[in-house]
């Protein structure tokens, strides 16, 4: 059984909020990548205390929750009555995008540490 611990760093956040790319569409919450790289410097351990609590409680709040998906045409389709000739984009809430990158590498480290995937 994995013992994984509900503590989130500061450095940790601070480091998936940086690796953010610049120059993205707005999410459901109307904060831009930029913005939020600018405001971590100052909010980063305000962030860490909510998503600490989150994980700790296993509560997850509603508006992490929230996206838009847009439906786009891909273009040069013969036949745009297919399903496979649309792609769904979803915004999510950029805190949300950050914790599951967290959660993405907890168990990114799990599975090397225990080996649990096999690699020819």
């Amino acid at each position: 059984m994995l013992n994984i611990s509900p503590t989130i760093l500061i450095e940790e956040i601070s480091k998936l909020i940086r690796s953010l790319l610049n120059r993205k569409a707005l999410r459901p919450d109307g904060i831009l990548n930029e913005v939020l790289k600018v405001a971590a410097l100052v909010i980063v351990k305000d962030l860490v205390e909510v998503a600490s609590y989150c994980f700790a409680s296993g509560i997850i709040l509603k508006s992490l929750k929230e996206s838009i998906t847009v439906v786009l045409c891909k273009e040069r389709k013969k036949d745009y009555s297919l399903l496979g000739s649309y792609r769904l984009i979803a915004f999510k809430n950029m805190l949300a995008k950050v914790l599951e990158k967290h959660v993405a590498n907890i168990i990114s480290k799990a599975a090397e540490e225990y080996r649990l995937l096999f690699w020819n």
